[in-house]
């Protein structure tokens, strides 16, 4: 079995529009870290002298969104009202979601914006798969190349409404994509509905969720090292309570 990584790192020293803060404790901060917080909470005092060179375990502490990094967006993350109940958190969401057969749509030749159901049907039928129910669907939109940059921001392709909609009706609960969003670039849309005001341009795959329940994987990786159909996505979130997304590392398992 081969293992190919689908995941994009947290990374403190790349831009984001959200920055990543990340403090480091040395393995000597550790040890002191370690006699504070024992003196504090349980009345009990120790020399890190005591221990082989002084050091103890470094830490890192890490300040970032959950939808920083390859992530998986749970429906309570599209609104707080739904058609069919109460939107589940990422905590509540069943695993057996995330572990998949899974199948790649190549949409590398899209502009940046949202492509439509005819569009996301060609390429469905490009990939000589054909999409079984709960199968979890990547969009390869060769977006991670701009990792890093802010351009990985404003440059890429999404879906609209009824592109979304299209991998629903085939069953597929769980729609990932190589890109920071699975909408269209957050300028793109904000440009177009100025010169329109037509409410439908705005976020319409995140709101898909709205009335049916599924979940994104957004900013995967490496979708261009896999080949169409014939592996199994592994993406099971952090279980963080009650909040709208958790950090995965997505893998895609390959029988060699």
């Amino acid at each position: 079995m081969r293992i190919i990584d689908l995941s994009s790192p947290i990374d403190s020293e790349v831009w984001e529009p959200d920055p990543v803060s990340h403090e480091y404790l040395s393995h000597r901060d550790g040890a002191q870290h370690m006699r504070a917080g024992m003196l504090e909470k349980f009345g009990l005092d120790f020399d890190p002298a005591e221990l082989p060179d002084g050091e103890f375990l470094d830490l890192d502490f890490i300040r970032a969104s959950t939808h920083t990094g390859t992530h998986v967006d749970a429906p309570s993350h599209y609104g707080t009202r739904t058609s069919y109940g109460v939107p589940r958190t990422i905590d509540q969401m069943p695993l057996d979601w995330f572990h998949r057969p899974g199948f790649v749509l190549d949409l590398t030749a899209a502009p940046t914006g949202a492509v439509d159901a005819a569009f996301l049907k060609d390429a469905i039928d490009r990939s000589g798969h054909t999409p079984r129910p709960m199968d979890i669907a990547l969009l390869n939109t060769g977006a991670d190349a701009r990792h890093g940059t802010p351009e990985y921001f404003t440059e890429f392709t999404g879906l609209d409404g009824p592109a979304t909609e299209l991998l629903l009706d085939l069953g597929v609960r769980v729609i990932g994509t190589d890109a920071f969003s699975l909408d269209a670039p957050f300028t793109d849309i904000i440009r177009r509905y100025s010169a329109s005001r037509d409410r439908s341009v705005l976020w319409p795959a995140h709101f898909v969720g709205r009335r049916r329940e599924y979940s994104q994987i957004e900013r995967l990786a490496n979708l261009g090292a896999l080949p169409p159909s014939g592996f199994t996505v592994v993406c099971f979130p952090v279980k963080i309570a009650r909040a709208g997304a958790g950090w995965t590392r997505a893998v895609a398992l390959l029988d060699d």
